[in-house]
């Protein structure tokens, strides 16, 4: 029973070990077993299995190093930047921009017209954990309309609106005024291009939108375009959520 029970623990997802060294997401991971682009042993890979540290793992016939070491930046996404790893329509994609020697994922999208912090990791289990809405991660925005901003506004926003677009109510969340057109939300939520279609609700267009926090990392002196390397302690603040207070 001993002997059965630590074989169990050396297993690893198939997908989870390709994200853990650096070459893709699990998505992408799961997308190239479908296609049989993955052997182990010599076998096609099966969706869902499971591997040891042992197994010897082929992508396109080229062996899979081990694990890379885990990298996590603070990246300043400037406007126009896309965030897609691949897209012949985009002008300048994140990974471009960013040109990191070592190829990294964005635990949470900001769109082409909106700017500001992005976490790019090749670290899978935060991506995860990142982008999941039942760990309910704080991430505060600035936000730019272009008419008046009213007490109205600012309860109906607080509250949650009913988007049509994507049948779903979003949650409650804290909004503050900071300028006659300008305000703070906090969401925990990252619903598609959430804060646009909640301001469009309420008829009201996005003149710009900055995303400043993302649990407790700010974007603190970057620039559009920058980014800095987090430290061990900073890494363990992205784990930090809204519930544990």
């Amino acid at each position: 029973m001993t002997e059965k029970k630590t074989n169990h623990q050396e297993e690893i997802r198939l997908n989870k070990y390709l994200a853990a060294a650096g070459l893709c997401s699990r998505r992408e991971a799961d997308e190239w077993i479908e296609a049989g682009r993955v052997t182990v042993n010599g076998e096609m890979a099966k969706p869902g299995q499971k591997i040891r540290e042992t197994d010897s793992v082929l992508v396109n016939g080229k062996s899979v190093s081990g694990k890379e070491e885990t990298v996590v930046l603070a990246y300043y996404k400037p406007v126009g930047v896309t965030c897609t790893s691949k897209d012949v329509h985009a002008k300048k994609t994140v990974i471009e921009a960013l040109k990191y020697p070592i190829r990294l994922t964005y635990a949470g999208r900001l769109d082409k017209d909106s700017e500001g912090l992005l976490i790019m990791t090749n670290d899978g289990g935060l991506i995860e954990k990142l982008m999941t809405g039942r760990y309910y991660h704080e991430k505060e925005y600035v936000v730019k309309i272009e008419k008046e901003i009213t007490e109205d506004f600012l309860q109906k926003m607080a509250a949650g609106l009913y988007l049509p677009e994507l049948k779903q109510t979003t949650r409650p969340c804290e909004v503050k005024k900071l300028g006659k057109y300008t305000f703070s939300i906090c969401l925990t939520q990252g619903l598609n291009r959430q804060i646009r279609r909640m301001c469009k609700v309420l008829g009201a267009d996005v003149k710009s939108l900055k995303r400043v926090r993302i649990g407790q990392i700010t974007l603190e002196q970057l620039k559009p375009g920058e980014y800095r390397k987090l430290k061990t302690e900073d890494i363990s603040k992205l784990f930090w959520k809204a519930s544990d207070q």
